[in-house]
């Protein structure tokens, strides 16, 4: 039966795209879970980690932490995030410490989305209704860390009206990579165009991913390239009810 979950909405979700998070939280409710939304959250501390500051990573994944200790169940809109908490705070922490131990506990109770919808609700059909033909990409922390394919496709194969037209490169890196972009403008501009380019060529008239990130830096790009195509979360997608214009 379900039961109560905690959510972690990640920076970007809280500072830039807030419906995002709603739209989790509505999906979680409709299947019968009860959400439990810590407001001291903050972030899961990647930005500095992947910046290689070691020591500012540990501190905000410390307070993370200490902010979910207890929870039964963390869902997360973000295989970035999620593979932070699960995969890499045994990077920050040395492996004779508490903080260390303490991740070793919380890791296998922090989820992404669509892993925690197909494998802990056992739930692929959440009602959702969607009158359009989307693409899907496949983002680089939730693919290759977390091994997530088949979970978000499976859920928009059961959203009515949907129809999911695979790219090309659906696999290959949308090149934001969080710094990455700035350290790099034109190699991750080329990534971006190749994916524009495979988007394009499925005819969907929306791109889905189940990272902000990337869309974010798709979006950007579709922007600039004219197009029309548009992006949006899966939590989006799947909390939809009326058919979209």
């Amino acid at each position: 039966m379900p039961g109560r979950v905690s959510i972690f909405v990640t920076c970007i979700v809280d500072q830039v795209f807030p419906r995002v998070g709603l739209a989790m939280a509505e999906v979680l409710e409709r299947i019968g879970y009860t959400i439990d939304f810590r407001e001291q959250q903050t972030c899961c501390g990647q930005p500095a980690f992947n910046s290689g500051y070691r020591a500012e990573a540990a501190q905000v994944a410390e307070h993370f932490i200490r902010t979910f200790r207890d929870a039964d169940f963390v869902v997360v809109p973000s295989g970035s995030c999620a593979s932070m908490i699960g995969h890499h705070y045994f990077d920050v922490f040395p492996p004779e410490s508490a903080m260390h131990e303490e991740a070793q506990y919380l890791g296998p109770r922090v989820w992404e989305l669509s892993r925690f919808l197909t494998e802990v609700a056992k739930v692929e059909d959440v009602g959702a209704k969607f009158e359009q033909t989307v693409t899907y990409h496949d983002s680089c922390h939730a693919l290759r860390e977390l091994h997530i394919k088949e979970a978000p496709r499976r859920l928009l194969r059961k959203v009515r009206g949907l129809t999911l037209k695979e790219m090309s490169v659906a696999e290959e890196c949308c090149g934001f990579g969080g710094t990455f972009s700035i350290k790099f403008p034109e190699v991750s501009g080329g990534m971006a165009r190749t994916k524009i380019d495979s988007i394009h060529g499925t005819g969907a008239s929306t791109v889905v991913s189940i990272d902000s990130s990337c869309l974010m830096q798709l979006q950007g790009a579709l922007s600039r390239a004219g197009s029309k195509v548009r992006t949006m979360h899966l939590a989006e997608v799947l909390a939809s009810r009326e058919p979209q214009s």
